[in-house]
């Protein structure tokens, strides 16, 4: 069995075009665990936390990151906050090769308002608002994400050309860590 890849960082970080080209690249399935999550409750996540609330949604979302992370040959795509509840890092960290998609505030408020979908931690901010949040969030999310066994900043994404960029970066560092440990991805 090959490891997972997961790849973790905040919301519209570029977890889900970089994960679908990076599976793409390496031959191996492209999960998205909100995604998933979404299709095995047939219910939107902004939903779950207006309904049930974040308590409910994150103990479902660790339940179903345990049973995602032990598919094989896949690449899967995070939740901004996956990482930071119910010891989700320390678990990622065991059964797949993990890496943070590191962003600034100003490029993740950038991509946020590029973003067709609902994000409910986010709603009603003005845009000053919107980066102090992000900040903020980062402040406290920044102790889980350093965990990744990679870190690759994604400053840069500002076009097809440099999202292959990452992608090919990510696969070098991949490449590294299997001849250094014996991964096998």
């Amino acid at each position: 069995m090959s490891k997972c890849i997961a790849l973790i960082g905040y919301m519209c970080a570029g977890k889900t075009i970089i994960g679908r080209d990076l599976a793409k690249a390496i031959g191996r399935r492209f999960y998205d665990l909100d995604w998933y999550i979404e299709e095995r409750y047939h219910k939107k996540i902004a939903a779950m936390f207006e309904d049930e609330g974040e308590a409910y949604f994150r103990d479902i979302e660790s339940r179903m990151l345990r049973e995602v992370a032990a598919f094989e040959d896949i690449v899967l795509s995070c939740g901004g906050g996956t990482p930071c509840f119910m010891e989700n890092m320390d678990f990622m960290n065991e059964v797949a090769e993990t890496i943070y998609l590191k962003a600034s505030p100003r490029t993740l408020c950038d991509h946020v308002k590029m973003s067709r979908g609902r994000r409910p931690l986010l709603e009603g901010k003005s845009p000053e608002e919107l980066e102090s949040y992000i900040a903020a969030q980062l402040e406290q999310r920044s102790p889980f994400y350093e965990q990744a066994r990679h870190i690759i900043n994604i400053d840069v994404l500002d076009s097809f050309s440099k999202i292959n960029f990452v992608v090919n970066e990510i696969q070098r560092r991949l490449a590294a860590a299997e001849t250094a440990t014996g991964f096998n991805g």
